[in-house]
């Protein structure tokens, strides 16, 4: 007992964590001024275009349908450390080289550094989740992961706050600056990580394509990953069909003005940021696939309600609980792949699993306004509910497995 008591607090001595969580800061800054600003600026100089508008978005998510699993490879073969490093040195050089473009009059260079930053995250992202997997011990892997997922839930809230002040109050080139300044801090802080291990190359004997293969194979090899890709997809799907309806609940379904719709916004938000905060609070006490259940659960029974509400109140508190599970399901999530997964896989089990949601999503995204035509905002919400249900049935054989559970290496 005495040594567990011990152990607790060492998850904020460990030198890892510390220089990854303030590089996320720094990144979730350049991050969020990039998102906010270019949007304003796009909108500014095209009157409100929404084909400029939405060119923004294909930028920032073609990327990873297209880059994912590449980027999860690659990450496999090179060192952690040094891919992120120079992930976040290549980003802050491709935003100067769009300041240097500003001045001479190309306003479009803007699409170009989000778009390099977005295919560089898909490189940067899994060779992060790696150096977890290395320097953090599987006993404070969750506490770990619920941190970080509490930093990423505040900058939601912060985030576009602090790309609309920079944007207004100093216009386009100083928030560039800002983003330059941020991923480069960002990639000074990696620096203080421990040296990445040196290791024998293993990747020698296979190139890229069949190492893919490889990566495919292991995910078809591991149960708790096969549930897991399940979990994602129905969890992706659910999303994708109520996204674009939120604006409705406030105009059909509670009668108000569409400005309400920020309140929605802000309890979903405040409900991250709680649900952040206890997700740390408790994450050695709750098991990961129970984490997981209640967040399904929840986001289920909430979507549920969300869709039958006719009073602000009720609306508003649905919204707040899919908030707050919505950190526990990210950290369970991750935690069970990384328990679940060798060091040499990482990459690419990121790189198939993190597509696979978004594709879901971008699947029944595209397909929302014609559904809601055929059964209104209620039936919207209520399909999107039973996704979130079937989601959780799907990950009930979970509590059977455990996290050193071994699978036959292809």
């Amino acid at each position: 007992m005495t040594g567990h008591l011990r152990k607790t607090p060492s998850i904020y001595r460990n030198r890892f964590f510390q220089a990854i969580i303030l590089s996320g800061l720094f990144l979730q800054i350049g991050i969020w001024v990039r998102n906010i600003a270019v949007l304003l600026f796009v909108m500014e100089q095209t009157d409100k275009n929404a084909t400029a508008v939405s060119l923004i978005y294909v930028a920032e998510f073609a990327p990873i349908f297209i880059f994912s699993f590449i980027g999860g490879t690659f990450a496999d073969r090179w060192k952690p450390k040094k891919t992120m490093i120079w992930c976040e040195l290549l980003s802050a050089g491709s935003i100067l080289l769009v300041l240097f473009a500003l001045t001479f009059g190309s306003w479009k260079a803007v699409f170009f550094a989000t778009l390099v930053s977005s295919i560089l995250s898909q490189f940067s992202q899994p060779s992060g989740m790696k150096l977890f997997k290395v320097h953090i011990p599987e006993e404070l892997m969750q506490t770990g992961m619920s941190m970080y997922q509490t930093m990423m839930a505040v900058f939601i809230i912060l985030g576009p706050i602090l790309g609309t002040f920079i944007y207004k109050q100093f216009e386009i080139e100083a928030a560039i600056g800002v983003m330059c300044a941020a991923f480069i801090l960002s990639a000074a802080v990696l620096t203080l990580l421990p040296p990445d291990r040196e290791a024998r190359d293993i990747h020698k004997e296979t190139n890229l394509k069949e190492e893919m293969a490889l990566g495919l194979q292991y995910i078809l090899s591991k149960k708790v990953l096969l549930i897991l890709g399940g979990c994602f997809a129905a969890a992706g799907l659910g999303v994708g069909f109520i996204h674009p309806m939120a604006i409705f609940l406030v105009t059909e379904r509670l009668a108000l003005p569409e400005d309400y719709f920020q309140w929605l916004l802000a309890a979903n938000g405040i409900g991250m940021v709680v649900g952040g905060v206890l997700a740390v609070m408790f994450s050695k006490k709750i098991s990961p696939p129970l984490l997981l259940l209640f967040g399904l659960l929840v986001n289920a029974a909430s979507m549920i309600v969300s869709g039958v509400s006719t009073y602000l109140w009720l609306t508003l508190a649905a919204q707040f609980c899919m908030g707050l599970v919505t950190p526990g399901f990210q950290v369970a999530v991750q935690t069970m792949i990384l328990k679940n997964t060798e060091e040499s896989f990482i990459g690419r089990v990121n790189g198939i699993l993190g597509p696979l949601f978004l594709g879901s999503f971008v699947l029944t995204l595209s397909t929302a306004g014609w559904m809601k035509q055929l059964f209104s905002v209620v039936g919207m919400y209520a399909f999107s509910g039973t996704l979130f249900i079937i989601g959780a049935l799907i990950s009930l054989p979970l509590f059977r497995f455990r996290s050193d559970d071994k699978a036959p290496t292809p």
